[in-house]
């Protein structure tokens, strides 16, 4: 039966002992909101933790990944934290995924976590199943969570950071995805380029304290699955549940900040009334419209904000809110094979979209462009969309991010280029080695 502990504390804010925690466990998910829970962002957490696994699926390949998914769903009412991989494409489409892949991450991996904790101002609900928890268990916890962080200085190894294509090829790249564009294959597509490391002998910790502290995301995460790390500092929803309705939060159109107030208010209105940026905005808007129809209630879906301007540290952002009523016994995974992968990732229309980023791309996306969130054990939802991500394999000691922007007919390649390096300034930044 799950059971409840509330642990109060005096001092302002809580510091999780994440490097205890994750040495301490295979499996780990921080979720992270920044304290940015509002009523526009639907966030009511500061802190949401999983400790611990009680259970979990794991399935390297698509074929039947999410039937599996679903059967582990039904087993048990529970909290579950986990990821979908963008390679599911492959299961809930005709598509293949042929490229590099140096990560070798499984295509998706769920857990019963030992403990869940919901981290806000002053208190700390702890939860539990008491029939896999025992006394000692909370105890260590206690001890874990409290724990001072060790004042030795942590440090990663030098390692080089390598462009998987260099930039001439991106740019010839999307000079032929714009011809696609102009013979009608598609209309849109999200074009993406790799950024590796090999021999990276890395803190995950450090890294995500450090780029969480320079992007400050609402959907930053720092998740351990098994020698899989996910260090994440996305600011977008893919979807999220809330009693019948679903709610998706897609990106498209990004703008640089400024330190100048002033003209930081004229980026920001500047991006809210770019025509670029507003065609390739809607173009997703409706990509959504579409895939939530496929689940919804006769006209409920419907579009609660379009172009709405959010500030982050490092960027503007244009996000715009769609939402549904589904019909009922709509299960998790139907709703997965209805609107996975996002469209912001993918592009319209979506399935020829996704053909041609196989054909251009140079990399296997894996996690990146996939989603990470959490099931509640009344079937509720949330989950992100894995960008501004750093994924590492400390087995192989691989480290890899991916940046990408969506190409339209209107596209200039030099362009999407400086908005690919603007979305990785944040990652070159916390993995520079001094």
């Amino acid at each position: 039966m799950l059971q409840k502990t509330i642990i109060s504390y005096q001092q302002e804010g809580f510091n999780l002992n994440i490097e205890a925690i994750s040495e301490a466990y295979e499996t780990l998910c921080v979720f992270d909101s920044n304290k940015k829970f509002n009523s526009s962002q639907q966030i009511h957490y500061a802190q949401l933790i999983a400790i611990g696994s009680v259970r979990e699926l794991v399935v390297l390949e698509a074929g039947n990944a999410l039937t599996e998914l679903q059967l582990f769903i039904n087993q048990k009412a529970s909290w579950l934290f986990g990821y979908l991989s963008y390679d599911l494409k492959n299961e809930i489409e005709n598509l293949r995924s042929q490229n590099n892949d140096g990560l070798n991450i499984p295509v998706l991996h769920f857990f019963e976590p030992k403990f869940v904790l919901e981290v806000n101002e002053n208190e700390i609900v702890i939860q539990y199943d008491d029939e896999c928890v025992n006394e000692n268990d909370l105890q260590k916890l206690r001890t874990e969570l409290f724990q001072a962080s060790t004042e030795e200085e942590r440090t990663s190894e030098p390692f080089e950071i390598i462009p998987r294509i260099e930039k001439s090829s991106y740019l010839n790249a999307v000079k032929e995805l714009k011809n696609h564009i102009q013979l009608g294959d598609i209309y849109e597509v999200n074009f993406c380029q790799e950024f590796f490391a090999e021999k990276a002998n890395v803190d995950p910790v450090l890294i995500y304290e450090k780029l969480n502290k320079i992007s400050a995301a609402p959907f930053t995460s720092f998740c351990k699955f098994n020698n899989h790390y996910l260090i994440s500092a996305s600011p977008e929803r893919y979807i999220k549940r809330d009693g019948n309705q679903l709610i998706s939060q897609p990106i498209k159109g990004t703008a640089k900040r400024s330190e100048n107030q002033i003209e930081d208010e004229q980026i920001k209105n500047d991006l809210r009334n770019n025509p670029k940026e507003q065609n390739e905005n809607v173009m997703i808007v409706d990509l959504v419209r579409n895939d939530l129809s496929k689940l919804a209630t006769r006209g409920s879906v419907k579009v609660d904000e379009l172009f709405g301007v959010y500030s982050f540290k490092q960027v503007h952002q244009l996000i715009s809110t769609v939402s549904c009523e589904f019909k009922k016994d709509t299960s998790f995974t139907d709703i997965i094979k209805a609107t996975f992968p996002m469209g912001s990732m993918t592009g319209a229309p979506k399935v020829s979209a996704m053909k041609l980023i196989e054909k251009f791309e140079s990399t296997k996306r894996g996690l990146y462009s996939g989603s990470v969130g959490y099931i509640q054990p009344n079937s509720d939802f949330d989950f992100n969309v894995v960008i501004r991500s750093i994924i590492y394999n400390s087995e192989t000691s691989f480290l890899s991010f991916m940046v990408g922007s969506a190409i339209t007919a209107k596209a200039d390649p030099e362009s999407e280029y400086d908005e690919c390096m603007l979305k990785a300034k944040a990652m070159f930044e916390v993995l520079k080695i001094e």
